[in-house]
């Protein structure tokens, strides 16, 4: 599994019990213990799906909720209150689970929003492997991590990961972003595929090869 999960709540012996049992069935995990922490991350790092407590110290659940955005978050709270649950499933929530609660219908909940996440694939966003790339904004993720690309970079990545493990000859690439990247040539071509293997590298894997003769492949 490449999913990773962000449980925000104060609770350590809460966060320690989900941290675990998410590891165990092979979840990646990011720990919050506050409302504040849990944006520093979120700034840095873009989970799969967030675990979000209410009652935190300094920013409540409450004020988080609106600020996670495209994040499925599934609410784990005391709050038993039917208006509560209805307040936040309105306001961006995708699911919410009353403390206690039993641990395989959490993940059994975690694996439905995943699955849902998985097939609304939102335009202008192409995953392949542990990359995500959104070439309206002219970025990708590597395993939660935003990089900057230029516009040629985009359009250049864009074909090779519509195409996993496919080899795509040079003149093809060139031709196939033309029409939105004029100024790319044979020549600048190699130094453009060189950048994008450098910003790619943050996960320790080289996703682009070079295929002798012919031209280059994305690796998933």
């Amino acid at each position: 599994m490449d999913e990773k999960i962000l449980i925000i709540d104060d609770d350590k012996y809460i966060n320690d019990m989900l941290s675990e049992a998410l590891n165990d069935e092979g979840y990646a995990v990011l720990k919050a213990y506050s409302g504040t922490e849990a944006l520093l991350i979120l700034d840095k790092q873009r989970p799969d799906l967030v675990l979000l407590d209410l009652m935190l110290p300094g920013l409540s659940g409450e004020e988080i909720l609106p600020k996670i955005k495209d994040i499925p978050v599934i609410v784990v709270s005391a709050k038993t209150d039917s208006a509560d649950k209805v307040s936040l499933l309105l306001n961006g929530a995708e699911d919410y689970i009353t403390k206690p609660f039993n641990m395989e219908e959490l993940m059994a909940r975690i694996k439905v929003r995943l699955r849902k996440r998985k097939s609304k694939v939102p335009e202008g966003m192409i995953k392949a492997g542990a990359i995500t790339l959104y070439d309206d904004r002219q970025t990708v993720m590597v395993n939660g991590d935003e990089i900057r690309l230029t516009r040629t970079e985009t359009a250049i990545l864009k074909l090779l990961m519509q195409n996993p493990g496919q080899p795509i000859g040079r003149t093809t690439i060139l031709d196939r972003i033309s029409t939105d990247t004029p100024d790319c040539t044979e020549r600048s071509l190699k130094q453009h595929i060189s950048n994008i293997r450098h910003k790619l590298e943050i996960d320790g894997k080289d996703h682009i090869e070079a295929i002798y003769g012919i031209g280059f492949r994305f690796m998933e």
